[in-house]
């Protein structure tokens, strides 16, 4: 997902494909898309998150959010106070991506 390639929007390519299929395949990934929502939400801190995303446990939001980091979309920050505040923020990217799942959301439910 993180593979940066030259797209030429009037060519269709097994490539572009294959890059869509894997961000898409990440994004169904069950909670990943409800992690993003609860971010866009004003969720910060773990306890939020957990607050907003129901049913989730405390091991798959970890996970969820690590992965959501490795790929760019979220950005973890560190506040040296006391106690130590860890706090989440979608990145740009991020944001633009659930614009993408959004829109995917949206036609789902007016398509039923």
């Amino acid at each position: 997902m993180t593979r940066s390639t030259a797209v030429n929007p009037q060519v269709i390519d097994s490539a572009s494909c294959e890059v869509a299929g894997e961000i898409m395949s990440f994004v169904s990934r069950r909670w990943t898309s409800a992690v993003m929502l609860a971010g866009s939400r004003g969720a910060r801190r773990f306890s939020e998150y957990r607050r907003m995303v129901g049913g989730i446990s405390e091991r798959m939001l970890s996970v969820r959010l690590a992965e959501l980091e490795q790929h760019g979309l979220v950005r973890r920050e560190v506040v040296p106070s006391m106690p130590v505040q860890v706090l989440y923020h979608l990145t740009d990217r991020g944001r633009r991506l659930l614009g993408a799942v959004d829109a995917m959301t949206r036609w789902a439910h007016d398509a039923s």
